[in-house]
């Protein structure tokens, strides 16, 4: 058991060095880790408990989802009767839904069987209903036909849009570049948002808060007068962001007028002729033809670029554009051009985002938490190994080697993978301590008994060790397990507790089980004790 070949003490020398040197960034200043970092060595990545950032708490807006889906409904409905050829006076929108009503009686029948089929079913067996789950109620009363909003159906709905705006602000936060942001669910329909080091709140509520639903829609031939206020049908009043142009425009509605932004594939910051900030935008292969088809068919006419109901710019079509590509002007700074991009790229929200709770974490909070925690930690090395030298003599000055070692490991292995250190953290990094000692207590004390057993001192060495594997292994096994449940069912500042706690179980057995023994090994070899000094 105390006797180790060559390449095994190699190998454990080699790897406490490895963690000496993955760990050395995190005591070197700035301009040398900036040089350290294309080879991968990086310092710990502190939580926004630590160096401070942005924490924002968002919702989405159940009032736009319902309008949205009404607009949805209303343009499905107007296809739908016309397809059908069955004659309708207007379609109004409510608060609860939509309302049509059907112009010859004799038409009615018909028209249920068509409007039948716009309920929307939604996903099967969610909220314990274990029912197919309709978007919409249809009643009829005489000639009129309404469409009420289910709010099982809603409630599904939004479930289903917080799982996508999860994925696209998780797309639109990494855009920016910060390191190991927060991003989850709360409640049914909130998603928090934590960013480390990232100091602009209002950049951030910005990025978010857009919608970035993107459409080229040709502009009515009618536009607003003195005379005419109100627009026709299948024309929407829209504002206009562009000071160049007037300050309401009326748009196309129809699907044969709009090109959809969602078969955008790639958008990109970029500068025109004028050197202008502009935004370069690309369609996939769908929208390049429908694109083409939309600009070929209308050359002569102008059309707006339209972003979140708001008109950008509204360009005349000069020549068909073929390739699938083009440009986004708007008197746009270069950070709008910029984030721009991040948004369209990220794709469109589901749903508009509210803020309900924004708060910006200074850094002189984070830098009295590190302060007050590397106080606490200090003071609990020092009792520690105190301790230890205390209790166990030599052996305690072992173990004092073995536990520098282990918490150096422990900081190299998250500086390695990249780990996030948090306030909690910290805690798992000071229990770690007490438990690398437990860890060399039990094979000390199981050496005494030996010891005063009648064995012989390099005999109670040996078997003070190998029995007092099983113990360690299970107690940190079972920790361990604990410390998965935590990460599993955590989140954030418990998932952080959780991280430290099980990289800092897998080093303390690791060094209490090859590091320790080969100091030990190394002093029975060249002290050849009688007696053991515990």
């Amino acid at each position: 058991m105390l006797h180790y070949s060559r390449w095994k003490t190699l190998a454990i020398l080699g790897t406490v060095l490895l963690a000496i040197l993955v760990a050395l960034p995190n005591v070197l200043p700035s301009f040398i880790n900036d040089k350290l970092a294309p080879y991968g060595f990086r310092p710990l990545t502190l939580g926004l408990d630590l160096q401070g950032g942005s924490n924002v708490l968002l919702e989405v807006d159940r009032i736009d989802l319902k309008q949205k889906l009404g607009k949805q409904l209303a343009g499905d409905i107007r296809s739908a009767m016309r397809e059908a050829k069955i004659g309708y006076q207007g379609i109004n929108l409510t608060a609860d839904g939509v309302n049509v009503r059907v112009s010859k009686p004799e038409e009615l029948e018909k028209a249920r069987i068509e409007l039948e089929k716009l309920k929307q079913p939604q996903d099967v067996g969610l909220f314990g209903t274990g029912q197919p789950t309709n978007l919409f109620d249809l009643a009829q009363q005489d000639q009129v036909f309404s469409f009420t909003y289910n709010e099982t159906g809603i409630e599904t709905k939004i479930a289903s849009a917080v799982s996508q705006v999860l994925k696209i602000v998780e797309n639109r936060i990494n855009a920016l570049g910060t390191t190991e942001p927060v991003i989850q669910q709360q409640g049914k329909d909130r998603i928090i948002v934590q960013i480390p080091g990232l100091q602009d709140p209002d950049r951030v509520k910005d990025l978010l808060g857009r919608t970035a639903k993107l459409t080229f829609q040709l502009l009515c031939e009618d536009q607003p007068s003195a005379t005419s206020k109100n627009p026709p049908g299948e024309c929407e009043d829209l504002k206009s962001k562009d000071p160049g142009l007037p300050p309401n425009m009326w748009v196309q509605t129809s699907s044969r007028a709009t090109v959809d932004g969602g078969d955008l594939v790639d958008a990109r910051p970029g500068f025109d002729q004028n050197n202008q900030p502009v935004v370069t935008f690309r369609f996939n292969t769908k929208g390049a033809e429908k694109f083409a088809k939309l600009t070929r068919d209308n050359v002569g006419k102008p059309f707006a670029i339209v972003l979140d109901e708001e008109i950008v710019s509204a360009p005349r079509i000069n020549e068909p554009i073929l390739g699938g590509s083009g440009q986004i002007s708007g008197n746009f700074t270069t950070q709008e051009t910029a984030d721009l991009s991040i948004v369209l790229r990220s794709g469109a929200l589901p749903a508009k985002l509210t803020i309900v709770e924004e708060r910006t974490v200074g850094p002189s909070l984070g830098s009295d938490s590190i302060r007050a925690g590397l106080i606490a930690s200090g003071i609990g090395l020092v009792l520690v190994l105190a301790f230890a030298v205390v209790a166990y003599g030599t052996f305690g000055i072992f173990a004092n080697i073995a536990l520098v070692a282990n918490l150096i490991m422990l900081i190299a292995l998250m500086s390695f993978f990249g780990f996030t250190l948090t306030l909690p953290g910290i805690a798992g990094i000071v229990l770690t301590m007490g438990m690398a000692v437990d860890s060399n207590v039990l094979v000390f004390e199981r050496i005494r008994e030996e010891w005063r057993g009648g064995r012989t001192a390099l005999n109670a060495i040996e078997t003070g060790f190998r029995a007092a594997l099983a113990t360690i292994l299970d107690a940190n096994i079972t920790t361990l397990l604990a410390a998965f449940v935590l990460f599993g069912i955590g989140s954030g500042p418990i998932r952080g507790f959780a991280i430290t706690l099980s990289i800092g179980i897998i080093t303390t057995v690791f060094t209490a089980f090859t590091l320790t023994r080969l100091i030990v090994a190394w002093w029975v070899r060249y002290a050849k004790p009688k007696e053991v000094p515990l």
